[in-house]
């Protein structure tokens, strides 16, 4: 492959062996893109592939063509920050689908997450699951602080002695921590307990982002999830509680994001439920504020780096897309890359 290599944007010739990229030309090596600009592959770094709904069980069948259609849209690696089950092995194992880190399943107080998902317990044995959870799927748990209380919107279900007992359980036994919040008490609890990302924020105070820009703290908006609950939760028969709540917070998303980024905290594009629309919550960061380069690097080198993934460098796994002109000036162009290498493979 030749052509501009993101993001330095310097000319390169790029080979794919088995599921490496090299720099050093490979014998009888077939040429598949000649110019325009080169990607690396694609990030979602808060999804929930699987499950047709919120609240749906895990569904194995649904959970592969939830795969397929990320990777032939280009996503190489998906984070799944709590399932709707126990992910099975072949997920991630299959060179055919995207890389996966997961989260195993949300940790959470009783009551307070989606009934039958997760493992909600009494207060003083969240830290011990959260460790367990860490444990189990490789390194991440992923903590549930808040949550849709009655008809007033939203409430911390943690409190911010057990949220920072957590962190600090997972983090000495190696681990990282998400942490959903929707909910100012909730989200200052896990910015204060030094967790590793925030997910969603919504509510989430701006006065905390010089704090989590300065702890490595990342954002995931997962601004598009919300997008399609909007209509939903203008309804007049949904509590005025609640809408409240989602309005408020709704129309701060923009500014929230745009601060995060202005304060140096790094920004990650997630999909949430359900996922494959990627594309659009890379629109939606630049939308918010976010350069062109940075929306992309979202969903791309920097998630990638984040994640401990490298880009197109020598010896790094060959997820590549080209396309024939800059998706950092046209983000239009991201739907339609002209080369998918996913994994080593030709995907389109």
């Amino acid at each position: 492959m030749r052509g501009i290599i993101l993001p330095a944007g310097e000319p390169g010739e790029v080979y794919v062996d088995g599921d490496r990229i090299t720099f050093t030309p490979v014998a009888g090596a077939e040429t598949v893109a000649d110019g325009g600009y080169l990607l690396p592959g694609l990030v979602d770094a808060h999804c929930h592939p699987g499950t047709s709904g919120i609240g749906e069980p895990l569904d194995e069948r649904l959970l592969r063509t939830h795969g397929e259609q990320l990777r032939a849209a280009g996503v190489a690696a998906v984070r799944v920050p709590g399932s709707a089950g126990r992910l099975p092995s072949w997920f991630g194992a299959d060179p055919g689908l995207p890389r996966v880190w997961e989260a195993g399943l949300a940790v959470a107080a009783e009551g307070g997450f989606f009934p039958g998902w997760g493992r909600q317990l009494p207060q003083e044995r969240i830290p011990a699951a959260a460790v367990e959870e860490s444990q189990a799927s490789g390194g991440w748990c992923k903590l549930i602080v808040d949550w849709l209380t009655g008809d007033d919107g939203y409430a911390p279900t943690m409190s911010p002695e057990v949220v920072a007992a957590a962190t600090r359980a997972v983090r000495q036994a190696g681990g990282r921590v998400a942490a959903h919040t929707q909910h100012a008490g909730g989200g200052t609890a896990a910015v204060l307990a030094g967790v590793d990302s925030v997910e969603h924020g919504m509510h989430l105070p701006e006065h905390l982002l010089a704090t989590m820009a300065a702890q490595g703290t990342a954002l995931v908006p997962t601004a598009t999830a919300f997008a399609q609950l909007a209509p939903l939760m203008a309804d007049p028969q949904v509590p005025a509680g609640t809408r409240t709540w989602f309005g408020e917070g709704w129309r701060r998303h923009p500014g929230l994001a745009r601060a995060a980024y202005e304060a140096g905290v790094t920004v990650l594009a997630g999909t949430d439920l359900p996922p494959g629309h990627l594309t659009d919550e890379i629109r939606w960061l630049a939308e918010a504020g976010l350069p062109g380069d940075v929306a992309v690097g979202a969903a791309s080198w920097t998630a990638r780096a984040w994640l401990g993934l490298p880009g197109i460098e020598e010896g790094a796994p060959a997820d590549i897309l080209a396309f024939a002109t800059d998706p950092r000036r046209r983000l239009d162009v991201l739907d339609r890359p002209s080369r998918v290498i996913v994994r080593g493979r030709l995907v389109r």
